[in-house]
């Protein structure tokens, strides 16, 4: 017999059972709807254990590699724990390892946790600051490449929790982090299928780690990393980029400027154009995009309208507009 956690809950399942079924019959009040796995209503995420491949069925890969599961499709053969894919995992202790600048406006922040944290680069952590808030930032580490997690923080104008970081963080100081979450991060599976990346500003940083995952996973196909700034200022790692390049042949990376004073090495233009015109035809492509929200909108339209499948296109907006 097999159980599963849910809360404070433990609950044996009976043979044939699903975890949709058992929760309602211990009258906890979980969202579902058609109970036969077309309408994800019953979507959980188990942080413990692993639920059956029949219960991933239509799922997206990201989302698999998650643990997350239909709950209605879902008759566990080993010992879960359940929640709801909205619910937050706890809170864990931080310890500051580094802080290096990248540019003017970005640090590189290094954490370490007591708990290994299980991860795939470009998800995210919340970060809690002094005063009680939270803000999201995307993970730019690879485990097994990189000591601890790492962040880069951009400095936003009149930012609470991002002037704290770029003010008063220091190596030493510890702190509260959520994660990890987001979908957006390379799955293995596919090797030969090209990528695109197109980011702005520290969007580079969830982009730079998928590509070097990709790259330690043997990605064979070409992967292709744009990132857009309206001045020269705004472009950061572009030694490391290059340095990786030259290394790995599948790889390019292409800066683009979207302003007047355009030096050698760089392309002209709102770097979603700039990659649309490189690459039009998209069918077949996996695509990821960070950054502004807008220009990730509107690059995901560009994406789907040049016949990347909906599912093979990734996103992580970031909300410019919290201080």
């Amino acid at each position: 017999m097999v159980a599963i956690r849910f809360g404070t809950h433990e609950i044996d399942l009976t043979d044939g059972e699903t975890v949709l079924d058992a929760l309602l019959r211990e009258g906890i009040a979980v969202p579902y709807s058609c109970r036969s796995g077309f309408c994800q209503t019953c979507l959980m995420c188990a942080s413990q254990g692993k639920p059956p491949r029949e219960a991933m069925q239509g799922l997206r890969d990201t989302w698999k590699a998650s643990n997350y599961f239909l709950a209605c499709r879902c008759k566990p053969v080993m010992d879960l724990e359940v929640r709801l894919t909205g619910d937050l995992p706890a809170p864990v202790r931080a310890r500051v390892q580094s802080v290096q600048p990248l540019s003017q406006d970005i640090l590189e922040i290094g954490l370490a946790t007591d708990e290994r944290l299980h991860y795939h680069p470009g998800q995210f952590i919340n970060v809690e600051s002094p005063g009680g808030l939270t803000r999201s930032y995307s993970l730019a580490s690879v485990p097994g490449e990189d000591d601890g997690l790492l962040l880069q923080v951009r400095r936003l104008p009149g930012g609470r929790v991002s002037g704290w970081i770029h003010e008063t963080l220091k190596p030493g100081d510890t702190l509260h982090i959520q994660g990890p979450l987001g979908d957006c991060f390379y799955c293995e599976g596919q090797p030969v299928q090209p990528l695109l990346l197109i980011g702005t500003g520290s969007g580079l940083a969830p982009l730079s780690g998928i590509a070097r995952d990709a790259l330690r996973q043997g990605h064979k196909g070409p992967i292709h990393l744009f990132h857009g700034s309206r001045s020269r200022d705004g472009l950061y790692l572009q030694d490391c980029l290059k340095r990786l390049a030259a290394r790995h042949p599948q790889f390019q990376y292409t800066p683009c400027l979207s302003g007047q004073d355009i030096p050698p090495g760089c392309a002209r233009g709102r770097v979603h154009e700039v990659a649309q015109a490189r690459f039009p035809c998209l069918s077949g492509w996996r695509v990821f995009l960070c950054g502004h929200p807008d220009m990730v909108q509107q690059a995901r339209m560009m994406a789907f309208m040049a016949g990347a499948a909906i599912n093979d296109i990734y996103l992580d907006p970031f909300n410019v507009a919290l201080t």
